[in-house]
């Protein structure tokens, strides 16, 4: 057990998780595959295991792919040439970022901010590369000690939609307000773009049946549900409720908390104490 005198966010990732740190390995798919296999994908991964696909060419990282990219390309092509008719080179963020055990949790931070995606490769032990998410990172708040708790955290505006509100307004609404979930107005219901993915890959079969994916209804779609918590607890507490939880995602009163909550608090320069 050790204690570290100083601030949490200027430790290196090899520091903060020495035994765990690659554990989690990317998910990848090769150059050239339609997009069709990547949204399967997604559908099954997005917030549980990572919250992006890396593309490779030649086992070389060259891409990224999570549903921002196919929510932005669902409103230029709402049909199923989207999915049967194009690579995923085609809609990848290039130059995916790949880091090292030694980079800072301040910096790693940083290069999120910038790029908008909680998610980088590491080269592993294995010849591989592993993944660090957001939800990677609540391993790091589960083992920080702080007094700051989730009335701490900054309250953010509620993003919400109606029952008959299409799609394209949803999407659009995301990409707006900047956010990956809406709650459903007066519940605590919400929808995003992995619901949004899972429903085209698994019910709709990739739109092969539907003309304008972007007139469907949101009241088509089967929500989920955020858990609702009763207590303030600390962030090492409220951090180990989202890493048990597959789509980590709570309401303590007025607090909508994400994993990226998580991650945005432990640059706090208060927060020195962790024990691993």
């Amino acid at each position: 057990m050790a204690c570290l005198e100083m601030p949490l966010a200027d430790r290196t990732m090899r520091e903060l998780l020495p035994q765990t740190l690659t554990y989690s390995l990317c998910i990848h798919i090769e150059k050239g595959k339609k997009v069709w296999v990547v949204a399967g994908m997604l559908a099954q991964y997005l917030e549980s295991a990572t919250d992006s696909v890396l593309v490779v060419d030649d086992g070389n990282p060259i891409g990224t792919i999570g549903g921002k990219e196919i929510m932005d390309n669902l409103l230029k092509n709402p049909t199923n040439t989207l999915f049967y008719d194009t690579k995923v080179e085609d809609i990848m963020e290039p130059n995916p970022l790949i880091v090292s055990e030694n980079i800072l949790y301040r910096d790693l931070m940083k290069h999120w901010k910038e790029r908008g995606r909680a998610y980088a490769a590491i080269a592993n032990e294995w010849g591989h590369y592993s993944a660090i998410s957001a939800k990677k990172i609540l391993e790091i708040g589960m083992h920080c000690k702080t007094n700051l708790s989730i009335s701490n955290l900054p309250k953010k505006s509620q993003v919400t939609f109606k029952k008959d509100d299409t799609m394209e307004k949803i999407i659009k609404s995301m990409f707006e307000n900047k956010t990956r979930k809406i709650l459903l107005e007066n519940s605590n219901k919400y929808i995003d773009d992995r619901i949004i993915i899972e429903t085209i890959t698994e019910k709709m079969h990739y739109l092969k049946e539907m003309d304008y994916f972007l007139n469907f209804p949101a009241n088509s779609i089967d929500l989920e549900e955020a858990r609702v918590l009763y207590d303030d607890l600390k962030i090492n507490e409220i951090s180990a409720v989202m890493y048990d939880m597959e789509h980590p995602y709570v309401i303590y009163k007025d607090w909508l908390v994400t994993p990226w909550d998580i991650c945005n608090v432990l640059l706090d320069e208060k927060i020195t104490d962790y024990v691993k």
